[in-house]
């Protein structure tokens, strides 16, 4: 079994930062990809920021510039730095990791997610 634990969320301004962590554990093999997606009420979960073993990374075009995804592979460790946020950045943040482990090939995890609330 893998788990993805998340931490860092919490209440801050508008134009204030946030530093997202999410360590993953279990009987691992090989991580291929870890990233964030985030869930505004009443909206579908969306991509934020991936990062692809080898160090290729994507991001939301609504985030680009502002949040900056990076990975720990000794830690098995993703983490989000939210720089500039903004009130429509709220939202429940959710780590995801494409996993390999002695018993299966890739398959997708998920945290169990940590609420970011941009607000004055």
């Amino acid at each position: 079994q893998v788990q993805l634990v998340e931490s860092g969320g919490g209440l801050v301004q508008p134009g204030g930062s946030l530093r997202l962590s999410c360590a993953a554990s279990g009987t691992i093999f090989s991580i291929d990809a870890m990233g964030w997606y985030r869930q505004a009420p009443g909206k579908q979960r969306e991509l934020v920021a991936v990062i692809i073993t080898g160090g290729s990374r994507n991001y939301a075009r609504s985030v680009k510039g502002r949040f900056t995804i990076s990975r720990d592979n000794a830690k098995n460790t993703v983490y989000l730095q939210m720089n500039s946020l903004k009130p429509e950045d709220t939202a429940v943040y959710y780590c995801n990791a494409y996993v390999s482990t002695i018993l299966h090939d890739g398959m997708d995890y998920w945290g169990k997610g940590t609420l970011v609330t941009v607000s004055s």
